[in-house]
């Protein structure tokens, strides 16, 4: 496996945003108003969610990335207890109505030499949005990650998603490669399983987006979707040992020999 990147690749990400927000704090006492926890709050950390997170995690392989998202974004709230690292519960604000599209209508940029599309259906990629990008870049590898359950609107790419939710999918695009992950064992491409490092696992959040996001990088450095599988599982079972949405640093990279 290379350790040095042999230039700096250009990634245009499209995509759905949103701000993770953790309330930290103890639950020492029920309330007297209802059997419900009481939590003294102590600390409160806003992080880039969604697309953001993808971003964040491809910049830390030095990737030039190109980010169109939403103006409006969403914020999800967690409330978690510190001593047990147990979230309490979650509530989410910005979701009472889709959020506006991306406006494609002069939009002919192919200069990138990937293009991720971090599809969490919220109204920024609409079908027709999905469509005209992937013609855009039909010469160009494209990587997808969707919450869509009809997934026709994407072609001639690779669409990672979790196993969950490849169950539930009403529709199948025609030209496009799964990755599915199958969290602690691993991933599924091409009818074959790549499995995972065990790890102890403190929070899942945000471990799709640093799969994807090191998925994209080892292959734009190998051009092997097979390593970037096996790859990828080595990151993301790292992340989701951390607490939190997790963006994997150089330093982290540089401990798992990576760059």
């Amino acid at each position: 496996m290379a350790t040095q990147r042999q230039k700096s690749w250009k990634v245009l990400l499209v995509g759905d945003h949103c701000y993770d927000i953790y309330h930290y704090g103890t639950c020492d006492r029920l309330s007297p108003e209802a059997p419900v926890p009481v939590l003294k709050q102590t600390k409160t950390e806003t992080k880039l969610g969604m697309s953001s997170n993808v971003r964040l995690n491809l910049e830390s392989y030095g990737l030039l990335v190109r980010h169109h998202m939403n103006s409006r974004p969403i914020e999800k709230h967690r409330v978690i207890d510190t001593r047990f690292g147990q979230h309490i519960v979650r509530y989410d604000i910005g979701e009472d109505s889709p959020v506006k599209p991306m406006n494609v209508s002069k939009f002919k940029d192919t200069s990138a030499d990937v293009l991720v599309i971090s599809d969490y259906d919220k109204g920024y990629v609409t079908p027709d949005i999905a469509k005209y990008l992937c013609e855009l870049y039909k010469d160009k590898p494209i990587f997808v990650d969707s919450k869509k359950k009809d997934l026709t609107c994407y072609s001639n790419c690779y669409i990672k998603i979790n196993e969950k939710e490849f169950k539930s999918l009403s529709r199948m695009p025609k030209n496009a490669e799964f990755i599915v992950t199958l969290g602690a064992n691993g991933a599924l491409y091409d009818n074959k399983v790549y499995p995972t490092n065990k790890t102890e696992v403190f929070d899942v959040c945000g471990a799709g987006d640093v799969f994807m996001s090191a998925l994209v990088f080892e292959y734009l450095r190998t051009r092997s979707i097979e390593y970037s599988v096996s790859f990828a599982n080595m990151i993301a079972s790292y992340s989701v040992s951390k607490m939190g949405t997790y963006v994997v640093t150089p330093e982290d990279l540089k401990d798992m020999g990576v760059l």
